[in-house]
């Protein structure tokens, strides 16, 4: 079986948040790390080299029980073109909240958000909260 390449580190999550260019990516990745913390309770984890990560769960892929490992229940990336969003993405309990995020365009795992501004932050903080509240649903990846 292959080692997942994305692991919690021990790298200090505030600079490298601090860091992340363009400045605006910089704003959002701050305001983001308070409303995942305010919604969590959970520290941040930097997970690789750019995923900002909060709790973990153990998931194993459904069409490949070898495929398994950890990853965070929900988290962000301030990546330079967009914002990723990780663990808000096909969720049951919240299919008929995600349409009312606002502006974003889905990936594989993730969603993506280019400014803040162009989603409902309430939405948000439901979404994570219902990621947050999963538990160790080995289905989910």
């Amino acid at each position: 079986m292959a080692e997942v390449k994305t692991q919690p580190t021990d790298a200090d999550v505030r600079a490298f948040l601090e860091a992340a260019t363009p400045a605006r990516r910089r704003a959002d990745g701050l305001v983001l790390a308070d409303i995942f913390h305010e919604v969590t309770g959970a520290e941040p984890v930097l997970w690789g080299p750019s995923i900002v990560g909060y709790g973990s769960y153990h998931y194993v892929s459904p069409s490949d029980p070898r495929r398994q490992g950890e990853w965070p229940k929900t988290g962000f990336s301030p990546r330079k073109a967009q914002l990723s969003l990780y663990g808000i993405k096909d969720l049951p309990e919240g299919a008929d909240l995600l349409p009312s995020l606002g502006t974003f365009t889905e990936g594989a795992g993730c969603v993506y958000v280019r400014k803040l501004d162009d989603i409902d932050l309430a939405v948000l903080r439901r979404l994570i909260a219902i990621a947050w509240g999963r538990g160790d649903d080995p289905q989910r990846r």
